[in-house]
């Protein structure tokens, strides 16, 4: 599969972006945990660029292989956190809304709140956005596993 894009990115949208990601960092949440929440959604997503540059970005932040591989299998495995589980939740819930899908349902989001505040639930809810985002875009324009940021 080759990219569809070749060209620089509008410098508008970047700028954009790293408002964002800024207001996502200053949210008071473990880095690791927004670097779990970033891997599952690009996971559901299927996006490979974003995959592989989460894996990378977890590793800069102590984030161990065992963990990594086993992100797509949080519920049957001992290696999280309750507070991760319950992001880990929220984010299969925020990024699966096909039609019909209950989406983020009261159960989801108290159990995420039961760990984290207002701030820190804002700060993920819009990672969680952040990631699909990118993931759409990087998969319409067929972005290639392999950059980091």
């Amino acid at each position: 599969m080759e990219a569809r894009t070749q060209g620089p990115a509008n410098f508008d949208v970047i700028t954009a972006v790293q408002h964002l990601n800024k207001a996502v960092h200053a949210g008071g949440v473990d880095p690791l945990v927004l670097e779990l929440v970033h891997l599952r959604a690009s996971q559901i997503n299927g996006c490979s660029p974003c995959v592989f540059a989460g894996v990378a970005s977890a590793k800069k932040h102590g984030e161990t292989d065992e963990r990594l591989h086993n992100v797509v299998t949080w519920r049957e495995t001992p290696f999280f956190t309750e507070a991760e589980r319950a992001a880990l939740a929220l984010t299969e819930a925020a990024t699966r809304i096909q039609d019909g899908a209950p989406g983020v349902t009261d159960e989801i989001w108290d159990a995420a709140a039961a760990h984290f505040d207002e701030k820190q639930m804002s700060a993920i809810v819009l990672n969680i956005a952040l990631t699909n985002f990118f993931n759409r875009i990087n998969r319409a324009t067929r972005e290639q596993a392999g950059k980091t940021w």
